[in-house]
């Protein structure tokens, strides 16, 4: 029933890719060159304060590269027709080296999380979402064990040094609190300046984390 239902909804909407909309065989395929854009799995650079607390972090793609937009719709427009693509990606960013690296040294996954007034509005946490059926496909349990106890300020009109001060205060760990000596992978939508990692790192440490790594679908940090 499933893929029949499936092969009715490609012929009356066929599958397109999101970037160049060349038509593509399965809901959720990108075309070849398009995928090879955006999926760019790369080391990204880790500045004072962060190197304190955060042992390495990755993002898969390029923000600008081909998923802001994909993003942004699942974000602000509730668009989760597109968490197939994304989903796509990740599949095709296991292949980097790295990234298996990162998924077979973790005991689980922490999702940055969303003040929960934030989340009631817009339904779900956009990390947890993106990651959450792929992490558990690898055998990397997803743990909410981190919580945002006040709304922040939007971070894109502020400094480095105002997005810190922004942030300082506003995660906690949950009332389960976390088994100590961890290694722990924080994943988030995109890394900007760092700051909300660092943030969410800082009170893991301090609970006792052992590693901690991070893992963000996308950023233009190079």
């Amino acid at each position: 029933m499933g893929n029949w239902f499936e092969a009715l909804m490609n012929f009356i909407f066929p599958p397109h890719c999101p970037l160049c909309h060349k038509y593509v065989e399965n809901r959720g395929d990108w075309c070849k060159v398009c995928l090879s854009l955006a999926c760019q799995p790369h080391r990204l650079p880790i500045t004072a304060p962060m190197q304190s607390v955060i042992d390495s972090a990755w993002a898969l793609s390029v923000y600008r590269g081909g998923t802001r937009d994909l993003i942004r719709g699942l974000k602000y427009q509730d668009k989760r027709s597109n968490l197939p693509y994304l989903k796509r990606l990740l599949q095709t960013a296991e292949q980097s080296a790295g990234v298996r690296k990162l998924l077979e040294e973790s005991s689980c996954a922490v999702p940055v999380p969303l003040h929960e007034k934030r989340q009631r509005e817009r339904g779900f946490n956009q990390a947890e979402l993106i990651f959450g059926d792929w992490l558990q496909e690898h055998s990397v349990p997803v743990e909410n064990m981190l919580r945002r106890v006040r709304p922040t300020k939007p971070l894109y009109p502020l400094t480095a040094r105002e997005r810190m001060a922004n942030l300082s205060g506003a995660f906690r760990l949950g009332q389960e609190g976390m088994e100590k000596g961890k290694t722990i992978l924080l994943v988030d939508d995109i890394m900007t300046t760092g700051a909300t990692l660092y943030a969410c790192a800082k009170v893991l440490q301090q609970a006792g984390a052992g590693k901690i790594q991070a893992l963000v679908l996308a950023s233009d940090q190079v």
